[in-house]
């Protein structure tokens, strides 16, 4: 075990994943425990997030599950509460809720943009007040928002999906400057085609198609993922907030040079 999070408490909001394998979530929360952190697992399905925290208990970790929909008030602030109670702190939240959904400004219902925005923006929004409080008490903290790469640059036909990922990149702006001064960093994770649960469906040529589009021509997962969030969540990273950190192979940089 290391010991680069050792005494921090974090809360991992969507931390397990929805299918078979590893995804952004699970492999942030397993890394954090590693390096010595004590974690709550957040998902709306207990059974998810207790098999995960067990998984995490399996090797020699410190972890507890908790049942919460964090599109609403009520169960973050009973998620926070619970942090307190059982850990006594909160140093570290990483929000990692997120869904997509097709649609251009056309064809997309208010439905989907609503429950996008809910889930994607809302629902971190909603973290962050329920954990600065006591992160203030503790002395600072670290959070974590995790975007995409196409809230940087669009997704066509990914309407909803893009503008919340942006958003949640001027949510991480916004809070990195409203509390530097009680010691609490912001920083976004801006994800690009990793090899993830959600993803698993959409077969082998349309994976190698994504392999091919990165720059490194290589395939990122969770693991990688996770290596930069513990690096953010460390005080090593006590010097950096407001960042975008682009975990994507290269793909930005590609797409950004000028011809």
């Amino acid at each position: 075990m290391g010991t680069r999070l050792a005494g921090k408490v974090a809360v991992v909001t969507g931390a397990a994943a929805r299918g078979a394998g590893v995804g952004n979530g699970s492999a942030s929360a397993m890394l954090f425990a590693r390096e010595g952190a004590r974690v709550v697992v957040v998902n709306r399905k207990i059974e998810r997030a207790e098999a995960l925290a067990e998984t995490i208990r399996a090797e020699g970790g410190e972890a507890l599950a908790f049942a919460a929909d964090v599109t609403r008030p009520e169960a973050t602030e009973a998620m926070a509460a619970f942090a307190m109670e059982r850990f006594g702190r909160i140093d570290i939240l990483h929000n990692n809720v997120g869904v997509g959904a097709a649609g251009n400004a056309e064809t997309i219902s208010l439905e989907s943009w609503n429950r996008l925005y809910g889930t994607n923006v809302t629902s971190a929004l909603l973290a962050c007040k329920a954990c600065i409080g006591p992160m203030k008490a503790g002395g600072g903290g670290s959070i974590l928002n995790v975007s995409s790469v196409a809230g940087v640059h669009g997704m066509p036909g990914m309407l909803a999906y893009t503008t919340t990922k942006a958003a949640l990149q001027g949510l991480t702006m916004a809070i990195a400057a409203d509390y530097a001064t009680a010691g609490i960093r912001c920083n976004a994770l801006i994800v690009g085609t990793v090899n993830t649960p959600l993803v698993a469906n959409l077969g082998p040529e349309a994976m190698e198609r994504r392999r091919l589009a990165v720059p490194l021509q290589t395939e990122g997962t969770g693991w990688d993922v996770a290596h930069a969030a513990v690096f953010l969540a460390s005080d090593e990273s006590r010097w950096i907030t407001g960042a975008m950190l682009p975990i994507d192979g290269g793909f930005l940089a590609l797409r950004n040079r000028p011809t």
